[in-house]
């Protein structure tokens, strides 16, 4: 299976390089010299990583074949996926793959909520787009205050709102 564990953003400097938004818990892993990634959209053979570094708390990659600004310009935009296994999970146990997620019910105390239909990796945090029997979609930041019980075997996530959080997902 694919995960996203990255973004390519703006070229930097003239030379093919790169900076990456890091979607992964183990850039040293997922980046290092000699990796291929995957694109979304997809490229024909992936991208080879030729080199990484640091800078200003920024990484940054070069791949194969791209030698300056132009080609690094080219990518702007492409997510980098990593292939891992289906049952593959991070190490910490508070962590989850997008797709561990999707598909999980979202409970409330007062009962079901809803589907989980989407994760949006924000910058400030990951919301979870939790879609509800009447269709509407309503956005759930994913943090351990507001969803404090993920169960995967179950297929169910608890979701423990604070007042107004879940206004829009009454009826009309």
């Amino acid at each position: 299976m694919d995960v996203v564990v990255g973004r390519i953003g703006r070229p930097h400097g003239v030379r093919g390089e790169v900076t990456v938004e890091v979607r992964t818990d183990s850039p040293e892993v997922r980046f290092a010299p000699g990796t291929v990634l995957g694109t979304d959209p997809a490229r024909s053979g992936g991208l080879e990583v030729a080199g990484v570094h640091w800078h200003s708390g920024r990484l940054l990659l070069s791949f194969d074949g791209v030698v300056d600004r132009t080609g690094a310009e080219s990518l702007r935009g492409l997510l980098l996926t990593a292939v891992i296994a289906d049952d593959e999970r991070p190490e910490d146990p508070e962590e989850f793959y997008d797709h561990q997620l999707v598909g999980l019910t979202a409970r409330t105390v007062a009962g079901d909520l809803g589907q989980v239909a989407e994760v949006l990796h924000l910058p400030a945090q990951d919301v979870l787009v939790v879609r509800t029997a009447a269709g509407r979609d309503v956005l759930v930041p994913f943090v351990s205050e507001i969803v404090p019980e993920v169960d995967l075997a179950a297929g169910t996530l608890r979701v423990d709102p604070p007042a107004g959080l879940l206004d829009d997902a009454a009826p009309d």
